[in-house]
């Protein structure tokens, strides 16, 4: 039965990840939630009591494929500034992809503005650990500054995953490697 209830989560979760980052958390019901995973409602409130468990699930769901991403590119053995390069990748892939609707994090954040709410909150906790991330890799370049040079590469990521869905992402995502190339160039100069 144990793996039951584990096939049901995952069914659950998988069918709510596709459905709250296609269409958005607030236009989805629970009762499509559990209709599309072929779930039970009972189901549904044994593995998350509310659909903003379920919500603050699937965002930790998203957190942890980024966060994996970023530890491949930081596990390449490559310098700091190729992680860097790598982690920018990882956003470009993302913004090519088919289906791309912008950061799940920042879709998140426009639906739930109060800082007090749980899924405001995990978008808080994803945002601050990829600045630390970012402040990290650009301390790891042994260049100065790297405080103000993690904020503009987060500044400039969040700018590409939002025009990233709104036009064409050829243009955005050479755009962005531009910006973080510059950022790289500019960290290289002597102090």
């Amino acid at each position: 039965m144990g793996t039951q209830i584990s096939e049901a989560r995952l069914r659950l979760l998988t069918t709510a990840t596709g459905l709250f980052y296609a269409e958005g958390i607030h236009a989805v019901g629970v009762d499509r939630v559990i209709a599309e995973a072929q779930v039970t409602r009972a189901t549904l409130y044994r593995h998350f009591p509310s659909k903003d468990d379920l919500t603050v699930a699937y965002l930790t769901t998203v957190d942890e494929a980024v966060r994996a991403r970023v530890e491949t590119a930081r596990s390449t053995g490559s310098t700091p500034d190729d992680v860097i390069r790598a982690v920018a990748e990882s956003i470009t892939d993302d913004i090519s992809s088919k289906g791309f609707r912008g950061c799940a994090f920042l879709n998140a954040a426009a639906e739930y503005p109060d800082p007090t709410h749980p899924v405001h909150q995990a978008v808080r906790r994803h945002r601050d650990w990829f600045l630390t991330t970012m402040t990290e890799l650009f301390t790891a370049t042994g260049k100065p500054d790297p405080e103000p040079a993690a904020q503009h590469f987060v500044m400039l990521r969040d700018g590409a995953m939002t025009a990233g869905c709104l036009s064409d992402p050829e243009p955005i995502c050479e755009t962005f490697e531009r910006g973080v190339d510059g950022l790289l160039k500019y960290r290289s100069r002597e102090a």
